[in-house]
């Protein structure tokens, strides 16, 4: 997957989120869950765009470290989501394994990385 594929998959799952909670409960569960997960999804594109323009392989491994951190924090809202059962139908369950391949994408960049600025040293 290419850079402007990863970057057009991000944002197309922060989409996907606003979606999904523009569907919770207007109740204060369903206004703070949405909140917490809109801005995670957000940063995850956000963050990514941002490692694209870095300054150097310290500063591209400190923004996908971020990334990595929001999208597995998604994860955790999406699954709080489908627990709670603030959303019916499958959204809930596809963007868990999105946000789950995703961290696994942002997993895997960081440790190649962080092994490419170990050789160097």
């Amino acid at each position: 997957m290419n850079r402007q594929e990863l970057q057009s998959r991000t944002k197309k799952f922060h989409v996907d989120v606003i979606k999904l909670c523009e569907d919770f409960p207007r109740n204060a569960a369903g206004f703070e869950t949405a909140k917490q997960l809109i801005r995670s999804a957000g940063s995850v594109g956000a963050s990514y765009r941002a490692s694209v323009r870095a300054k150097s392989p310290a500063d591209f491994l400190y923004k996908i470290e971020i990334v990595l951190e929001e999208a597995d924090e998604s994860h955790y809202w999406l699954e709080v989501v489908n627990d709670a059962r603030l959303s019916q139908g499958p959204e809930p369950e596809r963007l868990i394994k999105e946000a789950n391949e995703l961290t696994a994408i942002f997993a895997a960049t960081d440790k190649t990385n962080k092994s490419k600025i170990n050789k160097v040293r």
